[in-house]
């Protein structure tokens, strides 16, 4: 009989998502919870980091409980414990890191201190057990926007990323500018869907510079100007604005293409990956080029802890004598994928 598939115990809560899942590393999700933190952000038409650390401290330790009892398995049972150690939000990262590390320590189980990047980037692989490495990873999100070589677990080469917003974080403030409230990005995609995306004129920053990154700011305060301008429908500045952001990555991604040839996949991680249009757009800008497309299911799209367990699995088949991280390692609210990556203008040098 062959070895039983390790079993990772992963905890989230880098923003406003209390997550914990149990993954095998034959690929199977065994169990997982996500408690959504959308009706205490609404009021605010985003997230309050203190609210969200607050609800994380408050549901995660009944939730881990929960998970294991619906598995039907106990601490003893688990291989090891991976719980994001950032980049996000220090309150909320704390409150998970704390809690691996407090089961780590009762359970004798090594603790994996996961980069939340790179459970978004490493998570198309386990829903899609052909994606080898390497591949070019587009990786947009609230807090990011970058293009990623994937060339293995840990090994990650930054090639472009945003000097302002995010796209996730662009389409969030589009939907407070138009009234549709929080989580933004889903309502503009369904707004979009009812509108004319050529009825407003709106700016593609950077598209076509010599430069690699992405620029968002100028896109949304033309939005605004847009809206406030009283001249055009609010679903066609949705489906406008939507379609000048498609316009954007692709011709990054375009420009990635060129420079550094080509990778047997384009995979596109993050939870604007869950945009159906982004996805179209990106599906017929990999078919161009030959390479095969890989998206994960939606749910793996947005913040979950089975991304997190996956990469916690990476991690123990990359390395089988891997004792676990030190107990007293620290949240980190600023985590890049590619430390080595030169720093770029404005602030992009978060990411």
């Amino acid at each position: 009989m062959g070895e039983t598939a390790k079993i990772v115990l992963g905890i989230e809560s880098s923003c406003d998502e209390t997550a914990v899942a149990l993954v095998t590393a034959d690929r199977r999700v065994l169990a997982e919870r996500i408690a959504s933190q959308e009706a205490e952000h609404a009021p605010y038409g985003g997230v309050v980091p203190e609210i969200a650390a607050r609800a994380h401290a408050e549901r995660l330790a009944p939730m881990i409980e929960a998970v294991m009892e619906d598995a039907g398995l106990s601490l003893d049972n688990v291989d090891a414990i991976a719980a994001t150690a950032g980049p996000g939000l220090i309150g909320g990262v704390m409150v998970g890191l704390v809690s691996g590390k407090a089961l780590a320590m009762a359970s004798g189980k090594p603790l994996v201190a996961v980069n939340h990047l790179e459970g978004h980037a490493l998570s198309p692989r386990l829903a899609d057990s052909e994606l080898g490495f390497p591949y070019l990873l587009l990786l947009v999100s609230g807090g990011h926007c970058q293009i990623l070589a994937v060339e293995g677990v840990g090994t990650y080469r930054r090639l472009a990323t945003t000097i302002d917003d995010a796209l996730g974080e662009a389409f969030d403030k589009t939907a407070k500018i138009l009234g549709l409230g929080y989580p933004g990005g889903p309502a503009v995609e369904r707004l979009a869907l009812e509108g004319d995306a050529k009825a407003v004129s709106l700016p593609r920053p950077l598209k076509g510079s010599k430069e690699p990154h992405f620029s968002f700011a100028g896109l949304k305060s033309a939005v605004l100007r847009a809206f406030e301008s009283g001249e055009h429908e609010r679903a066609d500045i949705a489906a406008s604005f939507q379609q000048a952001a498609i316009d954007c990555i692709t011709d990054r991604l375009e420009k990635a293409l060129r420079e550094h040839g080509p990778l047997p996949a384009l995979v596109v991680a993050g939870g604007v990956a869950a945009n159906q249009s982004v996805r179209s757009a990106l599906e017929s800008l990999a078919a161009s080029h030959g390479m095969r497309f890989v998206a994960p299911p939606l749910k793996l799209c947005t913040d979950n802890a089975a991304m997190i367990a996956w990469a916690g699995c990476e991690r123990l088949e990359q390395e089988p004598d891997f004792a676990g991280d030190p107990l007293d390692l620290k949240a980190r609210p600023r985590w890049p994928l590619d430390p080595q990556a030169e720093a770029v203008r404005g602030a992009g040098v978060k990411a």
